[in-house]
C-alpha cells in the first residue's frame, strides 16, 4: 500500500471519526485514501481556523482526538489559531498537513516553510513523516500524547513524495494505561489539612471536567459540604442548584465569589489550570494553605506554592479520599461567607430575569432566557468577547460540558464552527452559539458548512457594532477608548442567503419564544438581538464597591 492508505489505517485504528479541514494539492494522495474508509468522515470546511474550531470542540465533548487538516503554506498558518486554542484550552487534537517534496525543503520553493517549527510551540509534539514505515510509530505516538494528561494537539505533516511511497508496515493497536495515582500516605495528610481547616474552599478547573471527575467531586461535597468555586472552563463540575456551589470565578475584578476564597484558610485546588485565573488574583499576599489535587504536580508560581500535592489521576484520588471519609470525623466549620456569597449571587442572576426595557436587551435578561429554555444537558458555545464575561458570570450549569468557553489562549471565531461539531456529537441535545457581531464574522463562511450539512444549531448574535470586550477593558482603564466601532450586514439577508431561518429580535419579552421557534426549526437558524453593553460598565462599578464581610 502507499504511505498515505497506511496512515489512514493508522487512523482507523486509533478509533478516529472525524477529519474536518481544506484539501490541498500537496495532500491529494492521502484525501484519495481517506475517500476508502469506511469509519472515518471528512468535512469539508470553508476555512481552515473553522476545521480545528469544530476539532477542538469534538475533543472537549468526548475527551478523544479529532483531525484537522490543511495542506502547505497558507493551509497551515490558517490552521495555527485553532490549534493554539485547543492546545491550550487542553484538548486533545490531530493536526495533518500535505508538505512540498522532500527533494525541496532544504531549499527555497514555492510554499515552502517549516510547518514542522511553526506548530512546536502550541503543541505537544510535531513532526514530519520521512520514512514510510515509521508511520504506525508516529500515529501511535502522536494520539497517545493528545490524550494524556494535560491533552493537546499533535501534529503530522506527510510530504507530497513519501505519501506515494510503497510501504509493507501495519497499524499498531491501541494499548491503554493506568494512570499513576496519588501516594496513600498524602492523602492522610490531605485528611489532617481538612480537620484543621475552619473554612475550606474548592477551587475547580477544567482538569475535573474530565474522565468522570464530576461524579466523586459531587459525592465528596454531599458529604462534607465545602463550597465549590469553578473556573470558565469548569462549569457544571457540580449542579448549580447545589447548596455547594458557589458559582464561577475569573472576572480579573473582585466579585463576589472571590469573598468566600478571601476569607478561606484552606484552598483545595481540582485540576486547577493557571491559563485560565492566575493565583495572584487569589493569593496576592501568598498566605493561603493550598492542597494541589491534579493529574500533574503544580506549575512553579510564586503566588501557587502548595503545601501539599496529591498528584495522579484526579477522578481515583477523589474516590479514594470518598472512601476514606469517615477518617475525617465531625469537625465544626464555618460556612457563613460560603453561603452569603451564594445567597448574594443568587440575587445577581435574578435581577434582571424579567426585564423588559427597550430598544436594548440587558445581557442578564437574555442569559435567563436562555438558560429557561435550554436543558440541563443542552450545549451553549460561547465566543470570545464581552458576551463571554456575561457568559461565565451569569450562565450556570448542571453537568459538566454543557457550556464550553475557550479561556486559554481566547480566540474569536470558536463559536460557530464549534457549534457545527458539537451537533455531529450530540444530535439530540439543543445546541447554541452565542457570538459577538465581531467574532461572528471571524468565521461566517462556516455558515455554509452548517447549511450543508444541515446542523441543527441556533446561533445567537449579540449586536453592539463595535469591539465591545475592548472598549470595555480600554474604558476602565484610561477613562475613555479608542474607535472600535464597525458595520454589519443586513442579518436577515445573510441568513437567507445562507439557506438559514432568520429572527431579528427588537425586545426582550419576544426572546424566549425566538428560541423555542429557532429550536423547532430544521437546519441553522440565526438569532440577532440588540446588547445593552452599557451594563459592563456598571458591573465594572458594583465590583470596584464590593467588600466582603468575613
Amino acid at each position: 500500500m502507499k504511505t498515505s492508505e497506511l496512515l489512514v489505517h493508522c487512523l482507523e485504528q486509533e478509533g478516529i471519526e472525524y477529519i474536518f479541514g481544506v484539501p490541498g494539492e500537496e495532500n491529494a494522495d492521502f484525501m484519495i485514501a481517506l475517500e476508502q474508509s469506511d469509519s472515518i468522515r471528512f468535512i469539508l470546511t470553508r476555512h481552515e481556523q473553522g476545521a480545528a474550531f469544530m476539532a477542538e470542540a469534538y475533543g472537549r465533548l468526548t475527551g478523544h482526538a479529532a483531525a484537522c487538516l490543511g495542506t502547505l503554506g497558507p493551509g497551515a498558518t490558517n490552521l495555527i489559531t485553532g490549534v493554539a486554542n485547543a492546545n491550550m484550552d487542553r484538548v486533545p487534537m490531530l493536526v495533518l498537513t500535505g508538505q512540498g517534496a522532500s527533494t525541496r525543503l532544504h531549499k527555497e520553493s514555492h510554499q515552502i516553510m517549516d510547518v514542522v517549527s511553526m506548530f512546536r510551540p502550541v503543541t505537544k509534539w510535531a513532526t514530519t513523516i520521512l520514512h514510510p514505515a515509521s508511520v504506525p510509530e508516529i500515529v501511535r505516538k502522536a494520539v497517545r500524547l493528545a490524550e494524556s494528561e494535560k491533552p493537546g494537539a499533535c501534529h503530522i505533516e506527510l510530504p507530497e513524495d513519501i505519501a506515494k511511497l510503497t510501504v509493507h508496515a501495519q497499524p499498531m493497536k491501541p494499548r491503554h494505561y493506568h494512570r499513576p495515582v496519588a501516594d496513600p500516605q498524602e492523602v492522610e495528610r490531605a485528611f489532617q489539612m481538612l480537620r484543621r481547616a475552619k473554612r475550606p474552599i474548592i477551587l475547580v478547573g477544567n482538569g475535573c471536567v474530565r474522565h468522570g471527575s464530576s461524579a466523586e467531586l459531587r459525592a465528596f461535597c454531599e458529604t462534607v459540604g465545602i463550597g465549590v468555586i469553578n473556573t470558565f472552563m469548569a462549569k457544571g463540575c457540580v449542579d448549580a442548584d447545589a447548596d455547594y456551589c458557589l458559582y464561577t470565578i475569573g472576572l480579573q475584578a473582585k466579585d463576589v465569589v472571590a469573598c468566600a476564597l478571601d476569607a478561606a484558610d484552606l484552598v483545595i485546588t481540582l485540576g486547577y489550570d493557571m491559563v485560565e485565573y492566575h493565583p495572584r488574583l487569589w493569593n496576592a499576599n501568598r498566605n493561603k494553605h493550598i492542597i494541589h489535587i491534579d493529574f500533574q504536580p503544580a506549575e512553579i508560581d510564586e503566588h501557587y506554592h502548595p503545601e501539599l500535592e496529591l498528584v495522579g489521576d484526579l477522578t481515583h484520588t477523589l474516590a479514594t479520599i470518598n472512601a476514606s471519609i469517615a477518617k475525617l470525623g465531625a469537625v465544626q466549620r464555618n460556612f457563613s461567607q460560603q453561603r452569603e456569597t451564594r445567597r448574594q449571587m443568587q440575587k445577581d442572576l435574578c435581577q434582571y430575569a424579567d426585564d423588559q426595557t427597550a430598544p436594548l436587551i440587558r445581557p442578564q435578561k437574555v442569559l435567563a432566557d436562555v438558560r429557561a429554555v435550554m436543558g440541563s444537558h443542552d450545549i451553549l458555545l460561547s465566543d470570545v468577547g464581552a458576551h463571554k464575561m456575561w457568559i461565565a458570570r451569569h450562565y450556570q450549569c448542571h453537568e459538566p460540558n454543557t457550556c464550553l468557553i475557550p479561556n486559554g489562549f481566547c480566540s474569536m471565531g470558536f463559536a460557530l464552527p464549534g457549534s457545527i461539531a458539537a451537533s455531529l456529537v450530540h444530535p439530540d441535545r439543543k445546541i447554541l452559539a452565542i457570538c459577538g457581531d465581531a467574532g461572528f464574522m471571524m468565521n461566517v463562511q462556516e455558515m455554509e458548512t452548517a447549511k450543508r450539512l444541515d446542523s441543527n444549531i441556533v446561533v445567537m448574535v449579540w449586536e453592539d457594532h463595535a469591539y465591545g470586550l475592548i472598549a470595555w477593558k480600554q474604558q476602565n482603564q484610561f477613562g475613555h477608548h479608542t474607535d472600535l466601532h464597525f458595520g454589519n450586514p443586513n442579518w436577515m439577508l445573510l441568513a437567507e442567503s445562507f439557506g438559514w431561518s432568520g429572527h431579528q429580535v427588537e425586545k426582550s419579552i419576544d426572546l424566549q419564544n425566538a428560541l423555542h421557534t429557532a429550536f423547532s426549526e430544521t437546519g441553522p437558524s440565526l438569532i440577532i438581538i440588540p446588547i445593552d453593553y452599557r451594563e459592563n460598565m456598571k458591573l465594572t462599578e458594583r465590583m470596584g464597591n464590593i467588600v466582603c464581610s468575613i
